[in-house]
């Protein structure tokens, strides 16, 4: 498997990681005001998987422009 297919797995296991933690983002905001204190925590968690989901994304688009 050459790099670029090992990064293009990457990406599509990260963007399933990010859609998860989007998805408990927006059931901690239904539910509010009842898991207000967990807020900060489900924030982070989602903010840290979309930033490595972008970086990863740069990192894919870079390779591709180098073929």
């Amino acid at each position: 498997m050459s790099n670029l297919d090992e990064m293009g797995k990457k990406v599509r296991k990260l963007q399933l990681r990010a859609a998860v933690a989007k998805m408990k983002l927006r059931d901690l905001a239904e539910d509010l005001p009842v898991q207000w204190t967990e807020i900060e925590e489900v924030a982070e968690k989602a903010y840290a998987a979309f930033a490595e989901l972008d970086g990863a994304k740069r990192e894919l688009a870079a390779m591709k422009n180098l073929r």
